[in-house]
């Protein structure tokens, strides 16, 4: 069961004043990602498919994702009343599609599968954190701040898995490092661009270039140096590093400024 609910949230204090306008198109985008946690949590269940266990556990995950994509399309659609939430989400799945019958990861082993959910809920639990310190609109910030710790809780429990795959895969360092790697890479895929062209229901044909470029300059208005310095720590943990303080500040500062460069 989800730790929350959507009547949990406080919806009758939304304040229409206090909407940043760059950030509504980031909402829809991520509440369509979020909706997509079934095919997600298939996926999963295919690789990991002689672990009833994780099954179990990835069947939970989606849950909640799903849960996450409703409320911030309730949010998104009092932000902007005109917003087609299913004919976006139609786009969105015709357009960006998960693999399917899949025999293992697409990261090689199940291991390395662990180490890139890993990296994701690096990624979406600083990312809703910034937008939570990015707004003043109440409602948008307690809904952030509740999906956040959630997607840390994930992280926790795919890096409580990881640990249980290492004792058989021997995974090195660099090798985990090398899969975090080309996930964050991978944040300028098509899945992200094409959520966020879907959710502005354009009549234009699909840049992905264009809408990849689009996404991270709104996304850059958002993060702040604490955001990346907490992303850096957990990245060490997750590759077995040691969080040596210079060592920390260097990647951090190297982390930040290629984010910077990045978004524009």
């Amino acid at each position: 069961m989800p730790h929350w609910s959507l009547e949990d949230i406080a919806w009758h204090e939304f304040d229409r004043s206090q909407v940043t306008p760059g950030l509504v198109p980031l909402i829809k985008a991520a509440s369509m990602v979020e909706h997509n946690g079934y095919d997600y949590g298939r996926y999963l269940c295919e690789v990991f498919c002689d672990d009833a266990i994780f099954q179990e556990v990835a069947r939970r995950w989606a849950e909640e994702e799903v849960q996450h994509g409703r409320a911030l399309r309730k949010w998104a659609e009092l932000a902007d009343p005109d917003f087609d939430f299913e004919k976006s989400f139609a786009t969105f799945t015709t357009g960006y599609t998960l693999p399917a019958n899949v025999a293992q990861s697409v990261r090689g082993s199940c291991c390395g599968e662990l180490v890139a959910r890993c990296m994701v809920e690096i990624g979406t639990s600083s990312y809703y954190t910034a937008i939570k310190d990015s707004t003043d609109e109440p409602v948008l910030k307690e809904l952030c701040g509740r999906i956040a710790a959630d997607e840390f809780r994930h992280y926790k429990l795919f890096y409580s898995h990881l640990q249980r795959y290492l004792e058989k895969d021997k995974l090195g360092t660099w090798q985990r490092l090398k899969i975090l790697l080309s996930r964050v890479a991978e944040s300028e895929d098509d899945e992200l661009a094409y959520a966020f062209y879907a959710a502005h229901n354009p009549g234009t044909g699909y840049n992905r270039k264009a809408y990849a470029r689009y996404y991270l300059a709104a996304v850059g208005t958002c993060y702040r140096k604490e955001h990346i310095e907490r992303m850096v720590m957990m990245v060490f943990k997750t590759v077995g590093l040691k969080p040596q303080p210079i060592l920390s500040r260097c990647a951090s500062f190297l982390a930040w400024n290629f984010m910077r460069l990045r978004m524009g």
